[in-house]
């Protein structure tokens, strides 16, 4: 037999043991990749949501409780609408430092004939938006057009066909990319298309009037600030000048969600770490126990010729297959408990949630696999390393 064959033999041999490191290694390479994807889809997702804002400042109805409804609208996708007169738009653009201000619309569908639950319509202005366009325009090249809409990613229209929102028929022209939040599950339409929207939705019940009477209606206003400006003192102003209002620095809205995915991430990591040391105190208790089983295989080994530098690459192969084996056992199993399931893990985390791109994906597994098999290979060289203390010829009369 082969030198080359002898550790493939070995564990062959001894099914029990050889399944026991396989395993072991399996869970610790599906903790580091299952926590690595998780961390960097919720970083992945919080960051698509912060560039696709791209505002300085989100001046909103000073009813809106301000933070609340409109974060969960973002990051969940909640259904819900808030008003204020249009014209504070026209006040917003008086306010010295502002550059651009971009209004939105906001409408909460009873029911979609795309969905069984409710869609946000969002209404924009093509020609004042700077947030939602450059988005819109990845997808589809020309301006939104009369009953024309773009739609999430996760709204189950395709392009081409026709959606019903309160009894008005839409046309979905565009199909986003994904973002990982709330966002992929809201319509998009223009202001044209939104007060018809509104009209219908009046005529069935669905107020959206102030107490004034008025109809003309806003949700959101989106401000960027002028170079050279303060931002602070900006929103200040803005406060200040524009009544009934309440300007929000646009950072602001997601402190709470980047303060829950750095207490994750921190979480994660001190876990890892935790299974890494754990893993490796175990592999050198494993090994150890592995080594005073087989003293006497490797006495005879070393006997019939096996030098000591031969034996340790014995036991490194036979590591390195166990440990190659475990790590690639471990990053399937946790694809296939993460990645069809992520709609459920955003959902139970209520945080933004960007699965990272193919290359990020493989990347990690690769490094989750070096990582164990490195891991494995320092523990099985440490006990190694006791083994070339002994004697040979006196293992064997012990064993006599």
């Amino acid at each position: 037999m082969g030198a080359s064959r002898l550790p493939v033999k070995n564990l062959i041999r001894r099914p029990g043991r050889t399944a026991a490191l396989v395993l072991l290694t399996a869970f610790l390479a599906l903790s580091v990749f299952g926590g690595s994807v998780v961390v960097r889809s919720l970083q992945s997702g919080l960051d698509s949501l912060q560039a696709r804002l791209g505002a300085d400042i989100v001046v909103l109805p000073g009813s809106a409780r301000s933070k609340v409804d409109f974060q969960q609208l973002l990051l969940q996708g909640t259904a819900g609408a808030f008003y204020m007169d249009a014209d504070a738009l026209e006040k917003v653009n008086e306010v010295e430092g502002v550059a651009h201000a971009a209004p939105q619309t906001f409408l909460a569908s009873l029911k979609a004939d795309c969905c069984a639950v409710k869609v946000q319509v969002i209404g924009i202005d093509p020609e004042a938006d700077f947030t939602v366009r450059p988005w819109i325009e990845k997808s589809y090249a020309r301006t939104l057009s009369d009953m024309d809409l773009a739609v999430g990613c996760k709204v189950t229209a395709n392009v081409g066909e026709s959606l019903k929102i309160y009894d008005q028929n839409c046309h979905v022209v565009a199909k986003l990319a994904e973002t990982g939040t709330g966002l992929d599950t809201a319509v998009y339409c223009d202001m044209a298309t939104m007060k018809k929207l509104l009209a219908a939705a009046e005529a069935k019940g669905v107020s959206h009037k102030l107490e004034s009477g008025n109809s003309d209606v806003i949700s959101a206003i989106y401000v960027k600030v002028k170079n050279g400006y303060d931002i602070d003192q900006v929103m200040a102003k803005l406060n200040s000048h524009v009544r009934k209002t309440a300007a929000v620095r646009a950072r602001s809205l997601f402190t709470g969600a980047a303060d829950s995915l750095a207490g994750i991430s921190r979480t994660v990591a001190l876990l890892a770490g935790a299974v890494w040391v754990l893993a490796f105190v175990i592999l050198l208790i494993a090994f150890a126990m592995m080594i005073a089983e087989r003293r006497r295989e490797f006495a005879v080994l070393r006997l019939l010729g096996t030098s000591q530098r031969g034996l340790s690459g014995l036991i490194l192969a036979e590591t390195a297959l166990c440990s190659l084996a475990g790590s690639v056992l471990g990053v399937g199993v946790a694809a296939m408990l993460i990645f069809p399931f992520t709609a459920l893990i955003e959902s139970k985390l209520n945080l933004p949630y960007l699965t990272p791109g193919a290359g990020t994906i493989l990347a990690l597994a690769i490094a989750t696999v070096a990582v164990t098999v490195l891991i494995g290979a320092l523990a099985s060289l440490y006990a190694a390393r006791r083994l070339s203390r002994t004697d040979p010829g006196t293992t064997l009369r012990e064993g006599a």
